[in-house]
């Protein structure tokens, strides 16, 4: 499987297999690259509907151009804890970044929370996203008041009196009930305009129908959220220092 950037060749092929319809994992086959190049490339470049290969491969080369400038010269990259390969993070860091923007984030948003989930600490203040991102203040600002209104990050003060933005581990469980609650609401106003229009008619026997799924689909939600929530407390297997086994309240598939 060949390694490295894409080629601008390659690129004019995912444009010709986006513009066939071609999923992206067949797309990837074709190029013999993983699925998560391929998701990542367009996802970084305009999305499936705006993707051009011409466009992609010239920001590319723009941002690997920023990057050599902004690296002093003769200096050595940071070490990341534990021994870790720094290029292989970056591009587990751009990937996570991608699926967050296929579920529905906006770019900035989804790299926002990104840094703060791959930080060891879960959180960061906002002069360090400032400085990781290399975005503006004002930028990572809108990203936080969007995702902390998803319920996926909240503030605190660090000992320097630093406002810290952080992802722990019921932040998770919060943002599945906050989901449950917005759902709960439309169930509301779909039974509402079912009463208005009429119960009976085409559109009311639809919003009715609307309001009986997503009813059942909030509440089992919050359920399901409530009967989990112990995993968010407990080490996985092999984890530490040997004491990874299950927590005797952990809920296990099927319960």
């Amino acid at each position: 499987m060949p390694g490295g950037r894409l080629t601008q060749q390659e690129r004019q092929q995912i444009a010709l297999g986006l513009a066939d319809g071609l999923a992206y994992a067949e797309i990837a086959r074709r190029l013999d690259r993983p699925t998560s190049t391929v998701t990542r490339e367009v996802m970084r470049n305009g999305g499936p509907t705006s993707y051009r290969a011409d466009l992609a491969h010239r920001a590319t080369e723009q941002r690997a151009h920023r990057r050599k400038q902004a690296a002093p010269r003769g200096s050595q990259p940071a070490a990341r804890p534990g021994g870790r390969d720094d290029a292989a993070v970056r591009e587990f860091e751009e990937t996570f970044t991608t699926v967050m923007m296929a579920s529905g984030m906006p770019k900035m948003m989804a790299r926002v929370l990104s840094s703060i989930c791959l930080s060891d600490s879960g959180s960061l203040t906002a002069a360090e996203l400032v400085q990781r991102l290399q975005v503006s203040p004002a930028s990572v600002s809108k990203a936080i008041a969007f995702i902390e209104g998803l319920g996926m990050v909240r503030r605190e003060r660090d000992e320097r009196r630093r406002e810290r933005y952080v992802v722990d581990d019921d932040i998770w469980y919060q943002s599945m009930v906050a989901s449950a609650q917005a759902t709960a609401r439309i169930v509301a106003i779909a039974r509402e305009g079912s009463g208005l229009l009429g119960p009976a008619t085409p559109v009311g026997v639809r919003l009715e129908n609307i309001a009986r799924f997503l009813d059942f689909v909030s509440e089992n939600t919050a359920r399901a959220a409530e009967q989990a929530r112990s995993i968010l407390h407990t080490k996985p297997a092999g984890a530490g220092s040997g004491e990874g086994t299950q927590d005797a309240g952990e809920p296990t598939p099927g319960d």
